[in-house]
């Protein structure tokens, strides 16, 4: 027997689960009317970067962009280069990431680094690629 603050006996219980079951399982909406479904976002909404700050308008957009896309290449740089490879130059850099198979894009980005440069970290290295960008 039981005992506890539950509100519902164990048949009722099973029975409920029974109910839900397709619902936890499909991990979508299972409303019959699509009224009740919540409404997609339109076109004119802000765009908000989950755990991100709001896509700022006009001018400051290519700054957000050139931020968004110095995160994903140390991102990248990260996910391919071991701790054990710096501090690095350029050409033990490429070696590593050609190595790890890195993507082409990691790849043109680190080959466009100054020569003779020598990067302790990845968040150097993607540092010295954004200043390097026009």
């Amino acid at each position: 027997m039981e005992r506890g603050s539950n509100q519902v006996g164990p048949r009722k219980d099973d029975e409920m689960k029974h109910e839900l079951e397709g619902y936890l399982r499909s991990g979508q909406h299972t409303h019959v009317e699509e009224g009740n479904d919540p409404e997609p976002p339109a076109d004119d909404d802000i765009q908000v970067d989950p755990g991100g700050p709001v896509t700022p308008p006009g001018g400051e957009r290519e700054e957000a962009q050139r931020e968004a896309d110095t995160e994903s290449l140390r991102l990248e740089l990260a996910r391919h280069l071991e701790r054990a490879t710096f501090p690095a130059d350029r050409q033990t850099l490429l070696d590593a990431l050609q190595a790890n198979h890195a993507p082409d894009t990691v790849l043109d980005a680190v080959r466009n680094l100054p020569d003779g440069a020598t990067y302790t970290n990845v968040t150097e290295i993607a540092a010295a690629v954004s200043e390097s960008r026009p």
